[in-house]
């Protein structure tokens, strides 16, 4: 199981824009720059993103990309979804001939795993990321490390 490089930029892209957008459009050079990712790879990702209505770009002078909707109503797990990942535990990708032709005997659990991944994602919004990360900057202990018990999963545990 793995999440490529793809989702996770996506996923930091997708949080940069909605912790700077409050007022103008931002431009992904203003991504790229912060979060270090290439520009080409960032206009890759953001047609997709275009393409599946979670970001709407506005032309001209002061352009950019803006959210297409509020924060709260976008899930990390839509985001992922809009540029072809798919977080997936399975060898066979869910097709079930992982066995030489035939689901393999752990087959149900790690659809299962998917199946749970795919509910946790979508119950984080980037307006929890947001606020997470705010949360996050004023309790960082001094050697830069987050504090346990402030992770989102056992946030989303209690």
């Amino acid at each position: 199981m793995k999440l490529t490089t793809k989702g996770r930029y996506a996923v930091t892209a997708m949080l940069d824009l909605a912790m700077h957008d409050e007022v103008n459009p931002v431009s992904l050079a203003d991504i790229s720059a912060r979060q270090d990712i290439s520009l080409s790879y960032l206009e890759q990702l953001f047609s997709k993103l275009r393409k599946s209505d979670l970001v709407v770009s506005m032309r001209g002078p002061g352009g950019g990309y803006r959210l297409n909707g509020d924060p709260k109503d976008i899930v990390i797990a839509s985001i992922i979804s809009a540029v072809d990942e798919n977080v997936d535990a399975t060898r066979c990708g869910g097709s079930a001939d992982c066995d030489n032709g035939r689901a393999c005997l752990s087959h149900d659990l790690w659809m299962d795993l998917s199946k749970q991944i795919h509910i946790f994602l979508s119950g984080i919004s980037l307006e929890d990321m947001k606020q997470r990360s705010a949360s996050m900057k004023d309790k960082c202990s001094t050697d830069g490390e987050y504090p346990i018990e402030e992770t989102l999963l056992n946030r989303k545990e209690s």
